[in-house]
């Protein structure tokens, strides 16, 4: 079952009519005359602004770009999603009333503890994407890259005439590939330590991704970077699928001996990701991976705060962030109407 293309359908069916989402979201008969700012305008906050807003909750978004939209707008490529479509589907978010502070940023000119004092609740909601690494060696080398950040900031090297390795099997390592390819890069690997049935990406990216030239290293693990100040070439080791006891899904172990070199130019990082490191200054209780810890209600250690996404760890994709945002919305509704 294609469910990306389920979701293309269904979003298909609401943007073609242009009164979809207020009818859907605002209800007249509610009014809760309570303040919520919701920090990050990604699709986690902007799914919990709107269920907010149907309520009659007095919405503000802070936002630290000059857009809303989030990775929808930086990080997935117009080729997969139109910014006009974003666009379309923001302003109509926006119609129910919610109001947006741009270019504010946690840690710069926007303190937690203001807005605690401003308002009955706040979601956190502008999500984790430092890319995570391997902790291998040569990870410090001229030429390794992060793949959120690439898309985020679009500041990309010359591929013109060089080998990519992009190392991971998401959506986050299919787009950097197929981007990467797109600017020009003489050959894109990606290199993914199981088999192709195991790729958490959809299977449409992948196969996308073949037909427009990016090999596939299936079961292969990076465990040196080698190269003088700048990336020359990977040590890759190959791996055995085994079943551990306790585990539904096969685990890669490396094959002793069979490591073997390959020539790269640039290495791209698309293994997951990560908060900022200023989250750990908000005084949250955080989880062993550095997501805010949150309750079953998405409440966090703090009172009035919430968060939710990819922030608190959910599942890192839009149909996820969103459903995190309303769910979180609902939380935050119930808490203010005293339930």
């Amino acid at each position: 079952m294609s469910i990306g293309e389920l979701e293309a359908f269904v979003f298909d069916k609401v943007a073609d009519d242009e009164e979809s989402l207020v009818k859907c979201y605002k209800d007249e008969n509610e009014n809760i005359n309570k303040k919520v700012a919701i920090i990050g305008g990604g699709p986690c906050g902007l799914t919990c602004a709107a269920f907010l807003a149907k309520k009659g909750v007095k919405v503000t978004i802070y936002e630290k770009y000059d857009y809303l939209g989030g990775l929808l707008v930086h990080g997935i490529p117009d080729f997969r999603l139109s910014k006009d479509i974003v666009k379309k589907t923001v302003d109509k978010i926006l119609a129910l009333g919610i109001k947006v502070e741009y270019n504010k940023e946690i840690g710069k000119n926007l303190k937690l503890e203001e807005l605690e004092n401003d308002y009955d609740a706040i979601f956190l909601s502008f999500g984790a994407n430092i890319s995570s690494k391997m902790g291998v060696d040569g990870e410090e080398l001229d030429g390794v890259y992060g793949g959120n950040e690439l898309l985020e900031h679009n500041l990309h090297p010359e591929y013109k005439g060089k080998i990519v390795s992009i190392v991971g099997g998401g959506n986050v390592a299919m787009d950097c590939a197929r981007t990467v390819k797109r600017l020009g890069a003489k050959e894109v690997n990606v290199i993914y330590r199981r088999a192709r049935e195991q790729m958490p990406a959809e299977q449409k990216e992948i196969e996308d991704a073949i037909n427009e030239g990016v090999n596939f290293l299936f079961q292969n693990n990076i465990v040196k970077i080698k190269g003088d100040k700048i990336v020359e070439e990977a040590e890759l080791i190959k791996t055995e699928l085994i079943k551990k006891e306790g585990e539904t899904r096969l685990s890669p172990v490396n094959i002793e001996g069979s490591n073997y070199i390959i020539k790269t130019d640039y290495i791209i990082m698309a293994l997951g990701s990560k908060p900022e490191n200023f989250v750990n200054d908000l005084g949250l209780k955080l989880n062993k991976w550095g997501n805010i810890e949150v309750n079953e209600n998405y409440e966090t250690s703090r009172e009035k705060i919430y968060a939710g996404g990819d922030l608190a760890g959910m599942k890192g994709t839009v149909a996820w962030a969103a459903k995190s945002g309303r769910e979180a919305a609902y939380k935050i509704i119930d808490k203010l109407k005293g339930n």
